[in-house]
């Protein structure tokens, strides 16, 4: 309604201003040149009003469906009147930079389908044009098996079985929700998909709908394997995605562990995009199973990491080198096996990679202020804090939790 306001009172609008230059031309023929030209105009509405005034009263009442119009549509959608006052339609719309290679011929629903975005998550290939909530123009396309390496498909109309699905949706710019129309069989698709390092897949696409969905398209395309993003060949922690959260997430627990043998269990369901995030993972550490709470947070500079995440990188792991004296042999033969000192390599360093180690063995601990705790380990908790716990006589018990940085040495007391 606010459109047709609009639209009608511009229309008004400039139905008066082609009366007033015939009016003038009727006055004279310098004056009708004159009166196309704005200043001139003015002096002949002054000079000749009575010819003039009816012009100008027609060209005034197309005022009154004008502003009641802009005023339904400021009421209405804030935004759109800016972008209308502000010109912006007129500019011509910029692509914003992808990091796909995708050239694509044909289109889709009788329009050209530009797509900036391409990925195959499982079995579902997606193609998708603009960067809103709803794209202007997507296609999806459903594969039977879910894809681990090359993809080779070929489907002719005539085919049977088990097909690909085909989704087609578009958004049109008076539409509020998208159009959607799916199929599954009767299509002609050819894909040649090869893996690209780290994350991609990239070949060549045909897919020819049937006649009534104006869909054809052929071309080469690249696509993304998972949610990671890559820049400078280093995952980009900025990127929400669930496969951020886990490369962060199993990175953490293999520094903390020392240990590459981390296989992460599927994550909670998270809500992105967001500032911090609390989870409990699960996960298996050199083969046992681990449950560990796990708080996120995101900054500006390091994207996404683990809240008091001190562990240093870890090393190469080097070809352990061979033991002369791996137990000692008496003079009989016999072989004599000594139990492992947990005391000979302690560090707080090595205690703060790999806790579990030292679960309830007796340490003492000399703070950098002069203070002294002394008990058994408990472990390291969320906040990456130690903690000691120490049964005072009688039923009571103590318990500390010391940063890492208030640690000025640290005694292991018991092998």
């Amino acid at each position: 309604m606010d459109a047709l306001l609009i639209l009608g009172g511009l229309l008004l609008i400039l139905a008066g201003l082609v009366w007033l230059v015939v009016r003038a031309f009727g006055t004279g023929l310098l004056w009708g040149w004159a009166s196309l030209l704005p200043p001139f105009t003015l002096l002949y509405v002054l000079r000749h009003w009575r010819s003039a005034r009816q012009a100008l009263g027609l060209s005034a009442l197309g005022f009154i469906p004008l502003v009641v119009g802009l005023t339904l549509l400021a009421s209405q959608d804030s935004q759109r009147l800016q972008a209308l006052i502000s010109l912006q339609w007129l500019k011509p719309e910029v692509q914003a930079p992808t990091e796909l290679s995708i050239e694509l011929h044909g289109e889709l629903h009788g329009q050209p389908f530009l797509p900036q975005q391409g990925e195959l998550l499982g079995n579902v290939l997606s193609l998708r044009e603009g960067q809103d909530f709803f794209a202007r123009r997507e296609l999806v396309i459903r594969l039977p098996q879910p894809v681990t390496g090359a993809l080779r498909l070929d489907v002719l109309p005539g085919d049977q079985g088990p097909l690909p699905e085909i989704e087609v949706s578009w958004l049109l710019p008076e539409q509020e929700l998208p159009e959607a129309r799916r199929l599954s069989r009767g299509y002609t698709l050819h894909l040649n998909l090869q893996p690209v390092p780290p994350n991609k897949l990239a070949g060549d696409f045909h897919l020819v709908l049937p006649t009534q969905f104006k869909t054809t398209l052929s071309g080469k395309v690249e696509l993304f394997r998972d949610g990671l993003r890559y820049r400078d060949g280093m995952v980009d922690r900025h990127v929400d995605s669930s496969d951020t959260l886990a490369y962060v997430i199993k990175d953490y627990l293999q520094r903390r562990f020392a240990s590459r043998a981390v296989y992460l269990g599927d994550l909670p369901a998270v809500t992105l995009p967001a500032d911090s995030l609390e989870l409990t993972v699960e996960a298996q550490i050199n083969g046992q199973a681990q449950r560990l709470p796990i708080r996120l947070d995101k900054t500006e500079a390091r994207g996404w990491a683990v809240a008091a995440d001190h562990f240093a990188p870890l090393a190469e792991r080097a070809a352990p080198a061979p033991q002369a004296a791996a137990s000692v042999g008496t003079a009989s033969g016999e072989r004599v096996s000594r139990p492992l000192d947990r005391r000979l390599r302690f560090s707080l360093e090595g205690l703060l990679r790999n806790p579990s180690r030292y679960a309830n063995l007796n340490m003492r601990v000399l703070t950098v202020r002069g203070s002294t705790a002394e008990g058994r380990f408990q472990g390291v908790d969320q906040q990456g804090r130690i903690l000691i716990r120490q049964r005072l006589s009688g039923a009571g018990v103590v318990s500390y939790a010391l940063h890492p940085e208030e640690v000025g040495k640290i005694e292991l007391l018991e092998p």
